[in-house]
């Protein structure tokens, strides 16, 4: 078991997001982000899988047939698309769907998948890594428009312009909007913003 090399990597993981977090001002977020992550259920799954350079549950994953590490973190962390799945309604939204996500999990997403980008490639990191990252498995994931609409959006934005840019959008922008704990809705403007 590689208990402290798993230990670093989350501990180094959640410090990036802490900082990205608190850079926009998503203060409790940025402490409380990835606590499950502590636990044993998802904690001793890490150790015995541990690779160092992508996450251990895709390890379980292939060893089992699926990740109860996973299952644990996705059901606990309002972060992540997955935690956001639920049966639709209405005539056209009949089986499992992605739900709204508010707004300050959308940018809490985007600062994970950055983070973890990262985390796991190191010096081969760049401003582009964790939309590459995203566009090689986007096509699986089942996200509301919207919030796979700002997402998208956020990963360009990184990739083109870069952290800085993206970070001051995030903060003088988007969670300006006055609740931005409510699922996120496309304010009037945001359109001069994405081209």
């Amino acid at each position: 078991m590689k208990a402290w090399q798993h230990l670093k990597t989350i501990n180094h993981h959640k410090m990036l997001v802490m900082k990205g977090c608190f850079r926009v001002g998503l203060y409790k977020q940025g402490l409380l982000h990835d606590l499950s992550k502590y636990s044993p259920t998802e904690f001793l799954v890490g150790c015995k899988y541990f690779q160092g350079n992508k996450s251990p549950n895709s390890m379980e994953r292939l060893e089992k047939g699926y990740s109860q590490a996973w299952l644990h973190h996705k059901g606990r962390n309002k972060h992540h698309l997955e935690y956001w799945m639920d049966y639709g309604v209405g005539e056209n939204n009949e089986g499992i769907t992605g739900m709204k996500m508010p707004l300050k999990y959308v940018v809490e997403m985007f600062i994970d998948r950055m983070s973890a980008s990262k985390n796991y490639q190191k010096e081969k990191y760049t401003d582009a890594s964790a939309l590459d990252y995203y566009e090689h498995g986007k096509e699986y994931h089942i996200l509301h428009e919207d919030s796979r609409e700002l997402l998208e959006k956020l990963l360009h934005m990184l990739a083109d312009e870069g952290e800085e840019a993206v970070f001051h959008y995030i903060k003088h922008v988007l969670l300006k909007q006055k609740d931005y704990g409510t699922p996120y809705r496309k304010p009037k403007g945001l359109q001069d913003h994405m081209n």
